[in-house]
Parts: structure tokens; sequence; C-alpha cells
């Protein structure tokens, strides 16, 4: 029996979203995961940057049980989340032209490694300039968006371009523009948005890929486990120990 309350409503909604992205983003999971592997496998580091609440889904990627060690986080001060005070600001560093660049230029990325790039619209100037400057660098770029804005909406980069027209491979997270997937007459706006939950789950399939392209290359994934569980630490502090050219974050 159907579910009609909110709560069912919305979990529905997400449900169906992660099941077309299953079904129409297979190849662009599979390409972007074998990307990754590559990368890894010719001695290339990983990064994630994602602003606002786009980062979260960037963020799920680095330093956690389950994961490849490799990721890191490249962040934009003011626009990685929503701590800055206040939050507004980082909607408004998004829109600066020449902060992704100058953020590219003291950043240790470099010709050969792979930036994975978050923006669910990818009509700012902040995510647009971050993949034109990235690829002018060498670097492979993978854009994670809602193709939908491109079509529904205006570019607020110089260009009049969108992050999904500056990268390697694009991911379709297939989020309406708006990001609420529920409607309600007593309610004057729209609600419930689901973009985090698919983003998320869209990109650990990539990571998935990932590891499992590199173990059937006959190399060991450089995944980290949880350190809740006994011998954790001691796993973790290897991988670390094996990478740490490659590793940022404990910097």
């Amino acid at each position: 029996m159907s579910d009609r309350t909110p709560a069912g409503q919305f979990l529905d909604a997400a449900i169906g979203l992660l099941q077309r992205v299953r079904d129409e983003e297979a190849e662009p999971i599979r390409a972007a995961g074998t990307l990754l592997a590559d990368t890894v496998a010719a001695g290339g580091r990983l990064f994630a940057f994602g602003a606002g609440h786009s980062s979260l889904a960037a963020q799920d990627l680095v330093y956690r049980a389950g994961g490849l060690a490799l990721m890191n986080l490249l962040a934009v001060p003011g626009a990685v989340g929503v701590d800055v005070v206040p939050a507004t600001l980082g909607s408004a560093l998004e829109r600066v032209d020449g902060l992704a660049a100058a953020v590219l230029d003291s950043s240790p990325l470099r010709a050969g490694d792979a930036l994975v790039i978050i923006s669910l619209s990818g009509r700012n100037a902040l995510p647009v300039e971050m993949a034109l400057h990235a690829r002018a660098l060498g670097v492979r770029v993978i854009g994670v968006t809602s193709v939908a804005y491109a079509a529904q909406t205006t570019s607020r980069h110089a260009s009049g371009t969108f992050l999904k027209d500056h990268c390697d491979l694009v991911l379709d997270s297939k989020i309406a523009v708006g990001d609420a997937e529920l409607a309600l007459d007593t309610v004057p706006a729209p609600f419930a948005p689901a973009s985090t939950v698919v983003t998320t789950a869209l990109l650990q399939a990539v990571m998935a890929t990932t590891a499992a392209t590199l173990a059937d290359r006959g190399i060991e994934p450089p995944l980290l486990r949880s350190g809740n569980v006994d011998g954790g630490h001691e796993w973790n502090a290897h991988v670390f120990a094996e990478y740490a050219d490659r590793i940022f974050y404990r910097h």
C-alpha cells in the first residue's frame, strides 16, 4: 500500500531519482570510475569540490570508512558548506569571478590529477571557472550537476556556459530545477530537497566502480576502514604511510 504521507512521498521521490540515476547514468558512472582508477594507477591525485550544500557530497568522499584514502577536499574558504557567517556569503562567493583560478593556482593540483566538481545548477562563476582553469592545467574534470538547469536557467559566468560544458565527463543527478520534490496547496513554496541524497549516492557508485576497477587490474585500492572497528586505526595508518604523497588532508 502506498504511503501518501509527506515522508512517504519524499522517500518515494528520492527512490525514483536513484532508480533513474542507476538506469540512465550507468555508462557515465562506469566511465567516471574508470577515469579515477586510471588516475590512481598512473600516480595521480584525486580531489573533490562543491560549494554550499553541494560540498556535502564532496565531503562525503573524503577520509571516510569504506572510501578511497586518496580523495582530497579542494577547499574554497567561505564557500565549502554553510559554516561561514552569514551563510549567504557562501552564495555570494560562488558568483565572484577570478576566485576559482586563485584557489587552483595556490592548490596542490597538477597535470595528471583528477577533480570532481559538484554543482547542482552548474551556472555560477565558481564551478564554471574552476572546470575551465583545471582543464587548462591538465587536470581531468568530472562534473556532477543537474543538466536540466542549462535548459531552464541562464549562466552566471561571463562566457554564458555551464559546468557541464567544461568537463571530461558529466554525471547528471536528474534533480529538477529548484531542488524541491514536494508541493502542497497549504504550503506556499515547494519543499523537501533530494539533491544531497542523490548526488552522494551517485558519487559513491562512482567510487565503488573505481575500487573494483583497480582490483580487476591487480592494484589493491587504497581504502580506509572504520576507526570504530578493531584494527581500523592500524589499517588506516598503513594506508596513510604508503600514500602519504597523495593525501593532503593530514598535512
